[in-house]
């Protein structure tokens, strides 16, 4: 193998895999991008864990066909390290890896491509066309709210469903939910679909700047998402996601309307002064028109701010985890927030004053 490459092109690429060749004990190749070159001038760049399955497309001029497989994070080290933007070569030679520059010569010792495994195809089945803006937008709305424990894999992943002219997008841990409407064409025969969050996250890293539509398709417990250079396979899960629309409240006893620039400046605030659980304190009252903050810490001290709001109810008192509640906001374009209470120990509903797309619902802490 021999060819010539901008420095930069292949930099990028390896990022955007680099996190799927974590270490892996039982399966060292898994740790290496596989190089194969293509006779058309076009280098493909493969990663897997197994659970993703990545392949970028990037141009190149061609010296030599060949396949390696290169370990990861060295190649991208070594790539960093070069401070030249132009034209590297790139040889291998047996089980070597060659980078020349005009400053640098580096050797790098790779392992067998034989033991790399294959990734799944599914480009024979006729793809179902999707806006790659509005996917992505409807990933990052909701991903974190998803449980980062495998116990339950349906709470540990991204719940996508077809209604209407709509697609929406929802993740829950039990202890909060978030739901991300999106008006995009949506074909007919758009399946329920459960993706690991993890996934979800490869997904929005490698597609989140392409422009365009995006092809997807399905397959029994896999789908795969295509563009003119990347091809991605994930694994899905095999199961049903809970019935989350039992948990929405159908009712409000107190909302609260406020800023939200006032909102998240005063929780960050709190932050430092909360406890081992991020705890907060949020208080509705009625008569001064304010959404209360507070926070207290007993190595630290205690924290208390009133925000102006605008409120309609009975006055109410409860905690939650201030993380929670600051992890939606990037979900939520308005300038303004509405906060819907169904009562204590009842859970809490944000949404934005002019955008209905987006509903979180997070459940209060118990002191």
């Amino acid at each position: 193998m021999k060819f010539e490459c901008n420095k930069l092109k292949i930099e990028k690429a390896c990022q955007k895999i680099l996190k799927l060749t974590d270490k892996h004990l039982t399966l060292p190749v898994l740790t290496c991008v596989y190089l194969d070159i293509l006779s058309n001038n076009k280098l493909i760049i493969k990663a897997t864990n197994l659970d993703v399955g990545v392949e970028i497309e990037i141009k190149i001029k061609t010296i030599e066909k060949g396949i390696i497989t290169v370990p990861a994070n060295i190649l991208l080290g070594v790539l960093s390290s070069i401070k030249e933007n132009n034209t590297l070569i790139f040889e291998s030679k047996e089980n070597n890896f060659k980078i020349l520059s005009n400053k640098n010569s580096v050797i790098i010792k790779c392992l067998p491509y034989e033991d790399f495994p294959s990734i799944p195809k599914l480009e024979n089945i006729k793809p179902i066309k999707i806006n790659c803006h509005n996917l992505i937008s409807g990933f990052k709305s909701v991903w974190y709210s998803a449980s980062s424990s495998n116990i339950k894999p349906e709470l540990s992943s991204v719940y996508i469903y077809k209604k209407d002219d709509k697609l929406v997008f929802v993740s829950t841990d039990s202890f909060r939910l978030a739901e991300k409407k999106i008006n995009t064409k949506i074909p007919i025969n758009f399946p329920q679909t459960i993706i690991p969050y993890k996934n979800v996250s490869e997904i929005i890293k490698l597609f989140e700047d392409y422009n365009g539509d995006i092809d997807v398709v399905f397959e029994k417990n896999q789908a795969a998402f295509i563009t003119e250079d990347i091809y991605l396979v994930s694994r899905l899960i095999d199961g049903t996601f809970p019935d989350y629309k039992q948990i929405i409240p159908k009712t409000f006893n107190t909302t609260v309307t406020v800023l939200k620039t006032d909102l998240i400046n005063s929780i960050k605030t709190s932050n430092i002064f909360s406890d081992s659980l991020n705890q907060i304190k949020l208080k509705v009252n009625v008569k001064n028109k304010s959404l209360d903050i507070e926070s207290k810490n007993n190595n630290i001290g205690e924290y208390k701010e009133s925000i102006t709001a605008s409120v309609f109810g009975d006055d109410l008192e409860l905690n939650f985890n201030n993380k929670y509640i600051l992890d939606c906001m990037q979900s939520i374009p308005s300038d303004s927030l509405i906060l819907s209470f169904d009562g204590v120990g009842k859970p809490l509903a944000i949404n934005g004053a002019t955008d209905k797309s987006f509903l979180y619902i997070v459940m209060p802490m118990n002191r």
